[in-house]
């Protein structure tokens, strides 16, 4: 991009000097020069006069010459990118790249007409184009040698460097595979299914069936491929197309069936429409994208990961394909989209949508352009008015096919060549070690807060989809008055762990000891992962205190995790949403479901829309703890008014309080019994009115009852407390109030709900 943009320079320069010194202009120098002289000897507003015409024909060159440059100039990126100049190699290009002479005639010649990158296909019919130990493992036949027996993929790759070309390797058929194939008679179980039990549906390839996106094992056969041909070869990247999705109507396999109503607690709509259906599906692709991604990334971090989709209304409405969140999420290296159009104005009304002009800021961008086809080849002519449409444009190029180039068209092979040289007048050569691995270009998003975690039954308490280690997603309580992610072993997946050998206790609030190694990982939040590993106390032991013997270890069930996402941390773990990327990591919105069994949200990223309407009170700044990030904030809100019906704590804004989603029920705790008056410790009844607030921010009120997590309210007196009177509302205050963490400017913020 940068030499495009320079070249462009230097044409709109020759122009100018062109045009200065063409006879016309030169008369028109000429005056001026005259004027300037005359200018000496006239009035202003004489000279005014006579220069009037004069300037009005100066600008009417100058407004002809700037607007024929303008839209190629306003619309480049803000910053300059490696411009993509590619070529798809095919299964129909195979017969020319059997030969080793020929497959170096052919990147000695793209390299001379100064394309820059090849795309040659490795897996497609349920077979890959290279000899793989996954697939003769498997028992599944290779078919595919040079006529010396080499292996093709390896001699393009080494030929295409030689030529200085990047060469990405491309798995065309992503999970689609002929039901005929080997693979799919071997594994039917990792087929999906429509509705009505069919398997197949037709595409550009004819009839095919579709690998099941959602079944770990499909998901470890792909990674697998993915990874042999990185490892194999060395690849410059890897690339997807439209085929790593699903098509809408599918999905409704046993598998895909048990494991959407493990989920949800309902089985998949019979509507294939759904808009939830068609989300959760799309985002379960996301998210093996997610982790393959990382995968690639693990293995070379400066490996392009390229998709090369349809345009986004369609892919993600039919083919369950959410590539915008892709490239927004960062796990996008490069776009070239399809745009296999013939008229110009449909073409161009597909390289301008949002989401084109959305990524070509952040990515490499490029134009997929149909070269022709064996059945219908296509026009020299065509071609050069779409190439110059998206050159206009800042964006790149990827044409499908090779062989359709120049060897099956309408046109003389040397026209079309010629023709191409002119299409790339200059070199653009792309390299690699500038592509670094990228963060999230969301400022804000949205997660949902489930009613019920993955184990265990919890009366109340909002549940957060993590996944630890590459492991399966698994909904764990979300707790503000905590620090640090604390998960059983079992949650763990098969991702690089760095285990530091530190044991680490931790007592919670009930009374409950966790104990277990602190270790740094991966994590994500539903598909937002840390940008670097966290700290996680991989529980191993629960039991508790002797003054509280009752509590929830003692109850005999599975322990879900504990995400906390307090900012008051007085050692490891710390609160892993500050590794989240970019702006995610600046703080978050709680926002309940009003006791209802419908799920909550936890708003990533503060931003000054989303936090209209907070009142806001500010916390402590607390010292610096040696390997927590960023700043410390005790968040126990100070100058908190309590009063208690029934007894003298009445209108005491000396009160410290916490907001707490780990807590079911409201909470007073007395240091002293004097101070708590006629109270005696043990749950409210509904005589003792609670009211808690802070004057101009927060107004709580609660008639105590028998339900937890509703209006259950408890009192204690601890001669051992650290604090005169410490309240917690617990989760039912989060019924009524949105509240706000904002871990920049310490501050709490609360938006009445009601």
């Amino acid at each position: 991009m940068i030499i495009k943009f320079w070249e462009k320079s230097r044409k709109i320069n020759a122009t100018l000097t062109n045009l200065l010194f063409k006879p016309v202009h030169r008369q028109v120098l000429l005056g001026l020069s005259k004027l300037h002289v005359a200018s000496q000897e006239t009035s202003p507003w004489l000279l005014k006069k006579r220069l009037l015409p004069l300037l009005c024909l100066i600008s009417f060159f100058l407004v002809l010459l700037l607007n024929s440059f303008a839209p190629a100039v306003a619309q480049l990126p803000p910053q300059p990118r490696q411009e993509i100049r590619g070529v798809w190699l095919s299964g129909n290009d195979f017969s020319v790249f059997r030969n080793r002479s020929q497959v170096q005639a052919a990147m000695s010649q793209l390299r001379q007409l100064n394309f820059n990158t090849v795309y040659p296909v490795v897996w497609n019919d349920g077979y890959t184009q290279y000899p793989s130990a996954i697939m003769q493992k498997m028992g599944i036949p290779f078919f595919f040698k040079g006529v010396d027996g080499q292996d093709v993929i390896a001699d393009i790759i080494t030929q295409a460097r030689r030529q200085g070309l990047l060469a990405i390797p491309w798995f065309e058929f992503g999970f689609m595979v002929p039901l005929t194939s080997e693979l799919a008679s071997q594994h039917p179980d990792w087929l999906t299914q429509k509705g009505d039990g069919t398997q197949t549906s037709i595409s550009a390839a004819g009839e095919v069936a579709w690998l099941n996106p959602f079944h770990p094992e499909v998901q470890n056969f792909i990674r697998g491929l993915v990874m042999e041909v990185m490892t194999q070869y060395d690849a410059d990247g890897v690339q997807f197309d439209d085929h790593t999705s699903l098509p809408r109507d599918f999905g409704y396999d046993k598998y895909t069936i048990s494991l959407y109503t493990q989920e949800t607690g309902n089985p998949p709509p019979p509507n294939p429409l759904a808009q939830a259906w068609i989300k959760w599906r799309a985002d379960k692709i996301t998210a093996f994208m997610v982790d393959l991604y990382q995968t690639v990334k693990a293995r070379k971090p400066n490996a392009i990961f390229s998709v090369a989709p349809n345009y986004y209304n369609f892919a993600y409405k039919m083919q369950l394909q959410d590539w915008l969140n892709w490239v927004r999420l960062g796990i996008v290296d490069e776009l070239v989209m399809q745009v296999y159009r013939n008229d110009v104005e449909s073409f161009i009304a597909q390289i301008t949508r949002p989401e084109i002009l959305e990524s070509q800021q952040i990515i490499p961008t490029g134009i997929g352009i149909m070269a022709g086809l064996r059945n219908r080849p296509v026009s020299i002519p065509q071609i050069q008015s779409q190439v110059e449409a998206v050159q206009q444009r800042g964006l790149g190029i990827g044409f499908f096919y090779y062989e359709s180039l120049w060897d099956i068209a309408p046109e003389p092979a040397a026209q079309r060549q010629s023709a191409f040289a002119a299409l790339f007048p200059n070199s653009a050569l792309r390299d690699i070690s500038q592509n670094t691995p990228r963060k999230s270009t969301f400022n804000t998003i949205s997660l949902p807060l489930y009613p019920k975690p993955s184990l265990g039954q919890r009366v109340r308490g909002y549940f957060l989809e993590v996944a630890i280690a590459n492991g399966q997603p698994k909904r764990i309580l979300l707790d503000t008055g905590s620090a640090g992610l604390r998960v059983p072993k079992e949650f763990l997946g098969n991702s690089p762990i760095r285990k530091t050998g530190q044991n680490i206790k931790e007592v919670l609030s009930d009374g409950t000891i966790l104990e277990g190694e602190l270790v740094y990982t991966n994590v994500r939040f539903g598909l937002i992962p840390t940008a670097e590993p966290v700290p996680v106390q991989v529980v191993t032991s629960r039991q508790c205190t002797a003054q509280k013997p009752k509590c929830s270890a003692n109850s005999g069930g599975p322990f879900s995790g504990i995400v906390g996402v307090n900012y008051f941390e007085k050692s490891l773990p710390y609160n892993p949403l500050r590794k989240l990327p970019g702006n995610l990591s600046n703080g978050f919105i709680v926002v309940g479901n009003s006791g209802s069994n419908n799920n909550g949200s936890l708003i990533l990223g503060l931003t000054a829309e989303n936090q209209a309407g907070f009142k806001m009170a500010s916390w402590s700044e607390q010292p610096e703890i040696n390997g927590v990030p960023g700043k410390r904030w005790d968040s126990r809100l100070s100058k908190v008014c309590l009063t208690l019906a029934g007894s003298s704590a009445k209108n005491l804004c000396n009160s410290r309080a916490i907001a707490d989603t780990g807590t079911i029920n409201g909470l007073t705790e007395f240091k002293s019994a004097s101070t708590a008056g006629k109270l005696k410790p043990g749950v409210l009844g509904s005589a003792n009115a609670v009211k808690v607030g802070i004057n101009g921010i927060f107004d709580y009120s609660l008639t105590p009852g028998t339900r937890d997590g509703f209006n259950r309210w408890n009192l204690s007196i601890s001669p051992q407390a650290e604090l005169p009177i410490f309240v917690n509302p617990g989760i039912a205050l989060f019924d009524k109030y949105d509240v706000l963490f904002d871990q920049v400017n310490g501050k709490q913020g609360f938006r009445s709900r009601r």
